[in-house]
């Protein structure tokens, strides 16, 4: 159910063959975004249980998920650039139909973040889940 975004960076990964590689292909995604205005990092676009500060601000247009975000920190700025891959552009009913743990798990990421990453990786998951679904 991945975007063709997403299955982009799934072929992306099955090239850089050892984790160093793919972890700073994260990074790269996430300094390749614009950065969230200013204007836009408020309590109620911050994301709670991230062990770094992060926003996520959603569009939804047409029944269509769309959103921006940043973090202070560059690799959970590369996963919020994931997680766009991942959403951006599906309908509502769609982003809640994705297995995020599932598709994620191509990439390997579940066995390569630290405990605080992954359940800041979860609550930015749960974010967009929630937006879609107070939409839908």
């Amino acid at each position: 159910m991945a975007s063709a975004a997403f299955e982009e960076i799934v072929e992306d990964f099955e090239f850089l063959e050892d984790w160093e590689d793919r972890y700073r292909h994260v990074i790269d995604l996430g300094k390749a975004m614009d950065p969230l205005d200013d204007a836009l990092k408020v309590p109620a676009t911050k994301v709670d249980g991230c062990a770094s500060q992060v926003w996520l601000h959603p569009n939804i247009e047409n029944g269509v998920l769309n959103f921006d975000g940043d973090s202070d920190a560059m690799i959970v700025r590369g996963l919020i650039a994931v997680l766009r891959k991942l959403y951006n552009g599906l309908a509502l009913a769609d982003v809640l139909a994705v297995d995020a743990r599932a598709e994620l798990g191509r990439l390997g990421l579940n066995d390569h973040l630290s405990a605080q990453r992954s359940n800041g990786l979860r609550a930015m998951i749960e974010r967009v889940r929630e937006v879609a679904a107070a939409q839908a």
